[in-house]
Parts: structure tokens; sequence; C-alpha cells
């Protein structure tokens, strides 16, 4: 890459290191990194055989992909495939994954790192997900001639890769064997700037909310008699901002009760949210038979990963977190259950979201007065609550299928 790119590689790894003296989060990140060739290396020697390398930022990224990675797996069981993260929010929680055979942390993007990383696990193939560009490591790839591709990509007019400064950036694009895209608009962007090795293909996360909604219901069945009640709001990536809104609402109303899956859940922050609420709560790792009884609970609190995507399906509507900050979660998650989803108006990076307010099953909302009038009317109007939770989950199931598409492009 051009000196300029790496001179900012490493000075952007420095004010990590520094970060990581207050940070938690991101010295879990420096650790991990540090573990990361000789994890590699006796994954290597104790995995002989093909390598696969699969690469996602965060645990979003990952949900992206798992679909492939199960189709994979499941087709050529004697493949190996290495994981990798950036964020630690994707590597803490799925260290683990049961058909990963290595997961690490991605080292930064130094030219010495690429280097040994591909010469190291020397994979097959590479697979990116959505937004992760790294340009030493995928000039590594394009130099060894291992096929590589970038999966459920989405990209936007005013991104680096299509602005007069942004030839590195084009750069990197160009050593992908092919991308695969969620849009025309997407498409078109990328023929003109000369990039043509490009399929639209869907987004692959909504085959997976949809092998979710088919699991069995797991901790959602303990919740059952408490979201029979009443009117029930399950709450997905829950900040502050968001609880600014949606939490006079449920106080002001006595038919109406909540599932809340905070954004983070230190203990700090729990107590915070739960002081807000007016009446008694639960955390979700704490709930107990006799709490069934109990009709005077107002709010279950989600205190672990994992569990949101299941408890949608206890929801007669949904509000997804985020749309105040940076960007809203993941909302195919709760739209594959047919109910109605509502955000907040930072939502234009998200094809889906928009795709769902123009069909009827999502709503945007700017502020309380707003919030306040949707869910009234999803609560007391029953044909206007099925008929927008018709909508969302006719939407879902017209757009499976793009992990299939993928893998019979990739392997035939």
């Amino acid at each position: 890459m051009s000196p300029l790119y790496n001179i900012g590689l490493h000075c952007y790894a420095c004010c990590a290191r520094i970060a990581s003296i207050r940070s938690s989060k991101v010295k879990k990140m420096i650790d991990g990194q540090r573990n990361t060739f000789h994890t590699l290396q006796q994954a290597v020697d104790s995995h002989p055989g093909k390598w696969i390398w699969i690469h996602a930022s965060s645990l979003g990224e990952f949900e992206q992909g798992r679909p492939l990675i199960e189709k994979i797996k499941a087709q050529h069981p004697d493949l190996n495939i290495c994981l990798s993260f950036f964020s630690p929010s994707g590597y803490e929680v799925r260290k683990n994954y049961e058909l990963a055979d290595a997961v690490v942390y991605l080292p930064f993007d130094t030219p010495s790192n690429a280097r040994r990383f591909i010469d190291t696990l020397k994979p097959s193939m590479a697979i990116f997900i959505k937004y992760e560009f790294w340009g030493n490591y995928l000039q590594q790839l394009k130099a060894h001639h291992i096929p590589t591709y970038l999966i459920s990509a989405i990209f936007r007019k005013g991104q680096i890769f299509f602005l007069p400064w942004g030839g590195t950036f084009r750069k990197m694009l160009g050593c992908f064997d092919h991308i695969f895209v969620q849009d025309d608009n997407s498409k078109k962007l990328l023929a003109g700037i000369g990039i043509n090795n490009v399929t639209i293909n869907g987004d692959t996360r909504i085959d997976r909310v949809n092998d979710v909604k088919n699991l069995p219901d797991g901790q959602a069945a303990l919740l059952r008699n408490f979201s029979n009640r009443r009117f029930t709001l399950v709450v997905g990536s829950s900040w502050e901002p968001d609880e600014d809104l949606y939490i006079p609402w449920l106080n002001a109303h006595n038919d109406a009760c909540a599932i809340i899956a905070p954004h983070q859940f230190d203990e700090h922050r729990l107590q915070l949210l739960r002081k807000r609420i007016d009446g008694p709560t639960r955390l979700l790792s704490q709930w107990a038979p006799e709490d069934e009884a109990n009709h005077d609970i107002k709010a279950v609190i989600i205190d672990s990963f994992g569990l949101l995507s299941r408890l949608y399906r206890l929801a007669d509507a949904a509000y997804i977190g985020g749309g105040f900050g940076a960007g809203i979660h993941n909302i195919n998650e709760a739209a594959v259950y047919g109910i109605p989803v509502i955000f907040g108006p930072k939502h234009l990076k998200f094809k889906e979201a928009s795709d769902l307010i123009d069909c009827g099953g999502a709503y945007s909302i700017a502020d309380a007065n707003q919030l306040n009038s949707t869910l009234d009317n999803l609560k007391d109007d029953l044909a206007a609550r099925t008929q927008s939770g018709k909508a969302a989950a006719s939407y879902i199931a017209h757009h499976l299928g793009a992990t299939d598409r993928i893998y019979k492009h990739i392997f035939g």
C-alpha cells in the first residue's frame, strides 16, 4: 500500500495501544492480537489440509457471514475455517464457535503482519464480510493468487472509494476476485470506477434470521406467560437516547410491558436503566418460576449475549435502538417474526430499513411525539398491527437465498 496509508495504520495502532491503558475493550483487542500468530501456527499444525479464511469486523458481520460458513462446513467438512475478528464484540462472543477450526483477532494491517498472517495460514480462499477493507492483507492475497471475495457488501456515493482522493482505497477493491453486493445502486457505483466483477445478490443476514426463527424457543419459553398478559414491546440494542423516548411511553401505559436488551449491560448501566422504569423489573438471568404469577412486573431486562434474536418472537412490536447514534441494530432479526419494527432516524445506511418502511413493515421516528403516536396506534389497532407485521414477514420471505447463490458462484 501507499506510504501514507501505512503511516496512518502505524499511527492508528499506536493510538489504540495508548487507549488500551484506559479502555478494557481496546485492551482485550491488543492482548488478543499478541496471541494471533501462536494460535494460527497451532491450528495449522493440528489441522492439516486446506484452509478458508473468513474475516468479520464484529459480531454483526459474523452473523451476516454465518449462513455461508455453515453451508461450507456442511458441504465440505474436510475444509478448515479460520475466523478472524477485529472487534472484541465479535471475538469475545464467538471465540468458541464450533464450526471454526481457529478463531483469532486480526492484527493491525501493517505490511509485516499481513505477510506473516498469509504465510502462516496459507489460505486457499479468503472471504471478507460487508465492510472490511484492509489494503496490505488484500495485496498479499492478490500477490499469492488466493481467490478473495467480498460478500453482502453495500456501497454509498459518499464513501472514500468514489471520491477524487480515494485512489488507494479503489485499489483495494481491485484485489477482490468477485464482489457480491446487496443492491443495484452499489453495482452502478462500482461500475463507475471500473469495478465490474460484481453480482447483485442480496443480504445473507436474511437467511440467518430465518434460520434463527426456525430454532426452538430457548429462553423465550420462560417468558411466554409474561408476554401474553399485555402489549409487549421488545427493545433491541437499547441506548440512553432511545430510552429517553420509549420508557416514558412504557411508564404511561399500564397495559404494556417490555423485554429490553441494552446495548451494554454492565452493573452500573443496568441499575440506571431499571431506575427509570416505573414498577418492578427483572433481569432475565434472575427470572424465577414464581415471577410468572407476578402481574406487576413491568419489564424484563436481558443481561447476556445471544438471546435477543429468539425473544423477538414474544413481541407485538419491536423498537430497534441505535437510530439516534451511530446507526440502527439488526432490524431483520425482528421483522422475520412478522411484527412491526420501529427505529430512529439514522437508518439511511441500511437498505432493509428503507425497504421495510416502503412496504409498511417498519416506522422511522424522529422524536417522542412520533414514537408515542406510532406505539399507540400499533397497541390499540390490531388490524393495523397485523397488516404491518405481515408486510415485514413478506419482505423477509421474498429476500431469502443469498447464501445459496454465493455458495454456488464460489464452489459451483
